[in-house]
């Protein structure tokens, strides 16, 4: 029986021959039949990224980012037979990628593609009210004890670079020259129906949003932000979350949603 671990090894490295007990139906060469598969491969896995992180293709151009694509595939070949969960390690894998650190600001704009497509595939869920959110607040005299139960493809991204201005200029929203490429940005993405939404916010509520998504009570992530030097609306925050549909309920210490 043919070693799977060494075929997927010669498959993914045209340096390594193949299986010395791979055969072919026909009596062809087996390493000619294995080239064919794994340019296959390769090129179905490269569509794959080409398809998730789009703008993080056209920031480097075709070739860089065939060459680039390569290297990830070989060193993170998918462990899932579904391709749309492919490329998590992405972004991660382009800021250790030493001829990308010239644009230091490309890892965030992946990271933020990748958000987008996580996003697409979450859970739906039904935001809270308005309504219900200003009868908690007139009956509840303090709710810092209480968490923020947030939209499954709820998500932020926090970066030391332009990245969500890069990525929108390249929507069509602003100009790619007047952007500022070492100027901090945050972000919220959620999709509250058919469409995921990006939504630029201040760094400090992308902080809190952060801490609520990590689980802290909406005490403990307003002391945070504070503690980080940072100037937080609170109001401002959970009219924005209540805008973008992104908050599904106020939930009791104790008590787990449903």
């Amino acid at each position: 029986m043919m070693d799977q671990p060494e075929f997927a090894g010669a498959l993914l490295d045209p340096e390594r021959p193949p299986p010395t007990d791979l055969t072919t139906w026909n009596g062809s060469d087996p390493a000619t039949r294995l080239a064919i598969y794994r340019n296959n491969v390769m090129v179905s896995l490269l569509g794959v990224l080409a398809d998730t992180f789009p703008v993080t293709r056209e920031l480097v151009g075709e070739a860089f980012f065939r060459a680039m694509g390569q290297c990830f595939v070989r060193a993170q070949p998918p462990q899932s037979p579904v391709m749309a969960e492919y490329g998590a390690g992405f972004a991660d894998f382009i800021a250790a990628f030493a001829p990308a650190r010239t644009l230091p600001y490309l890892p965030d704009v992946a990271r933020l593609e990748w958000l987008r497509l996580t996003a697409l595939h979450a859970a739906d869920a039904e935001p809270m009210p308005a309504e219900r959110l200003a009868t908690l607040l007139a009956d509840q005299p303090d709710l810092g004890a209480w968490h923020v139960r947030l939209h499954p493809a709820f998500a932020v991204l926090r970066s030391d670079h332009a990245a969500v201005s890069i990525w929108a200029a390249h929507q069509g929203v602003g100009s790619l020259a007047e952007i500022d490429p070492s100027a901090g940005e945050s972000a919220w993405v959620t999709r509250p129906e058919l469409e995921v939404d990006v939504i630029p916010v201040d760094t400090a509520t992308g902080e809190l949003a952060a801490r609520l998504l990590a689980g802290d009570s909406l005490a403990a992530a307003v002391g945070a932000v504070h503690e980080a030097g940072l100037n937080l609306d609170l109001s401002a925050a959970l009219a924005g979350l209540i805008r973008a549909r992104a908050l599904i309920s106020l939930d009791p210490p104790g008590e787990t949603a449903a």
